[in-house]
């Protein structure tokens, strides 16, 4: 997926033939082959003069509309987007069938959690990682056991609350000390770029949803609602601790973060500033487009892991008899 982040605040997108030109007053930012775009994402304080938005249209590119912290306002989406074939087959999954899925996506996501955990704990052990490892473990075991979602999600908190205590001790830079997690609003550095990692990653998830036809707002694991897409949640969920988690601990332990120049108070809470988007995003479609192996699979960059769960789930609702398989690292 390509993808245009507009987040310099005050930058406007200009459409000039094939191109979009990233403007700031006079000055051109950035010169992108429309073409060769899928989506783009605007922060903040930035626009697309009319005559962009009509071309993006035209070229089924969608455009989303975030605060500068990354939260979703909307979606712009041409009109052949709007119809969702899928609907009808997410509609008619049996609540047997939903719990199967949202076992699988809490187990996903435990895994992932454990394997992040474990692989920290071999070059820096602490008692905390080793206590968490394990009551990840347990807690795996007992997903099976789980009757509903509301006993799942039960078992889903735990694990997180195991899993974000224990991966304090990953971060070694001073300046981003982690104790809890905690968001609306995040206080502090790293819970800033959690959210804002997560967010960012929800949208993309959103977008490839959509593409598929499928309905973003039904789902197996999460309460859908006309505010929430809980199908985005439901397919996050596995991606959180590989894709967003241990991009921050990159981006600290390598210290590319300044926790002084890229962080800014604001509305009680604590928020990546410009300089700390721009560098958050570069990272993040770095590591996106890098590709990645594995057993079963030829080299491919990770934005692919995206698309494949998608299909995977399009593909179990087609067939709800079948196993839904989901995203797991080693």
């Amino acid at each position: 997926m390509s993808t245009l982040y507009v987040a310099q605040q005050g930058c406007y997108v200009k459409l000039q033939q094939e191109q979009l030109l990233i403007k700031h007053n006079d000055a051109i930012c950035q010169r992108v082959q429309l073409p060769l775009v899928d989506q783009i994402l605007v922060f903040g304080h930035c626009q697309l003069t009319t005559q962009a938005l009509r071309a993006c249209l035209q070229r089924q590119v969608s455009v989303l509309y975030l605060s500068r912290m990354g939260q979703c306002y909307g979606r712009l989406l041409p009109m052949i987007q709007g119809y969702r074939q899928l609907a009808r087959y997410q509609q008619d999954l049996s609540e047997v069938q939903r719990l199967r899925v949202a076992k699988i996506l809490v187990k996903a996501k435990l895994w992932n959690s454990r394997v992040l955990l474990q692989r920290q704990g071999r070059t820096r052990p602490t008692p905390g990682i080793a206590q968490a490892v394990g009551q990840l473990a347990i807690l795996i075991r007992q997903v099976n056991e789980a009757r509903d979602n509301a006993a799942l999600m039960g078992i889903e908190g735990a694990g997180a609350a195991a899993y974000f205590t224990a991966l304090g001790d990953c971060f070694v830079q001073p300046g981003f000390t982690f104790t809890e997690r905690n968001r609306r609003p995040p206080r502090d550095p790293v819970n800033a770029m959690l959210s804002f990692g997560y967010q960012v990653l929800w949208n993309h998830l959103y977008s490839l949803i959509e593409a598929q036809n499928l309905d973003p707002y039904e789902a197996c694991l999460h309460q859908g609602s006309r505010k929430h897409a809980a199908l985005v949640s439901d397919l996050l969920e596995p991606f959180r601790a590989p894709l967003v988690d241990s991009l921050v601990l990159y981006l600290v332990n390598r210290k590319v973060m300044d926790p002084e120049a890229d962080f800014e108070p604001q509305k009680g809470g604590c928020y990546l500033n410009d300089s700390g988007r721009r560098k958050y995003l570069q990272a993040f479609v770095v590591r996106m487009e890098t590709e990645i192996t594995s057993s079963s699979t030829l080299p491919r960059p990770r934005w692919d892991l995206l698309m494949a769960q998608v299909q995977e789930y399009k593909r179990f609702v087609y067939e709800p008899q079948t196993l839904f398989k989901p995203y797991l690292i080693r």
